[in-house]
């Protein structure tokens, strides 16, 4: 999966998250790089997918460790105002959601 190699990737400096996603629309011609796609999706999605995966068809599917840290920070995407990227909009509608 592209994006739980963007994972290792970032995890291992090789580029930035910006970086990443632009290489793969511009190389790959993709409407949105993985990083924002796990955004829109949920970094806690994503990472039940790949842990079922990796249950079923081993170690290929292996959750990116720094995947398994976002998803532990509460780090989850658009839905909680940060996932690899910060939303600062959706993170003052969560706080006037949660008084």
């Amino acid at each position: 999966m592209i994006g739980n190699e963007a994972f290792y990737m970032l995890q291992e400096g090789i580029a930035s998250a910006a970086d990443i996603d632009k290489a793969l629309k511009l190389g790959l011609n993709h409407p949105m790089g993985p990083f924002e796609l796990v955004d829109l999706v949920g970094l806690d999605t994503r990472l039940n997918i790949l842990e079922y995966l990796h249950k079923s068809l081993g170690d290929k599917y292996r959750p990116a460790p720094l995947l398994v840290q976002y998803v532990k920070a509460g780090r989850l995407g658009r839905k909680s105002g940060r996932g690899v990227y910060e939303y600062p909009e959706a993170a003052s509608a969560i706080s006037k959601n949660n008084p």
